[in-house]
């Protein structure tokens, strides 16, 4: 029940913090003329996004990939 409400508690922290950050991002993005700073914050995500889920993936085929080449050299 501990474990349970720990982590509850820490994914309410991680979840109003990262609110913050957006609205942040929001704000400076809307007061600015031109669109080369959204374009480029734009970007930032992706690229930020794209890299967790590039590693998983590799360490995922990695995996994988052993399993089954373990699994050929026993029969």
């Amino acid at each position: 029940m501990k474990r349970k409400l720990l982590l509850f508690l820490f994914s309410l922290l991680f979840y109003l913090e990262s609110n913050a950050q957006c609205a942040m991002c929001r704000a400076v993005l809307e007061s600015e003329e031109g669109q080369s700073t959204a374009e480029g914050v734009n970007d930032g995500i992706m690229y930020l996004m794209a890299v967790p889920y590039i590693l998983v993936g590799g360490m995922g085929f990695i995996i994988y990939w052993k399993f089954f080449r373990q699994k050929k050299e026993i029969n």
